[in-house]
């Protein structure tokens, strides 16, 4: 899987998650980008991620996220 379609698909999951349909992440997006972005709804977003792409990130990964584009690292990771 392409960066470009975990974007597409991660785009359309932020937009659901936070009911924002002006969103548009892309590798140095941080929760301090969006601004409903808290803990709760990380946990919301984590799952939400995890079911659209069929994955399960480690307790390291979730924690040591800085950005979207590490998530974005992680996934394509895990597509091969």
């Amino acid at each position: 899987m392409t960066r470009e379609t975990v974007y597409e698909k991660l785009n359309g999951v932020f937009r659901d998650v936070f009911d924002d349909e002006e969103i548009e992440v892309n590798d140095s997006t941080t929760a301090d980008d969006i601004e409903d972005w808290d803990s709760l709804e990380h946990i919301n977003l984590i799952a939400a991620i995890e079911q659209e792409f069929g994955i399960k990130f480690s307790m390291g990964q979730v924690v040591t996220m800085k950005n979207v584009g590490e998530m974005v690292d992680i996934i394509v990771s895990r597509m091969d």
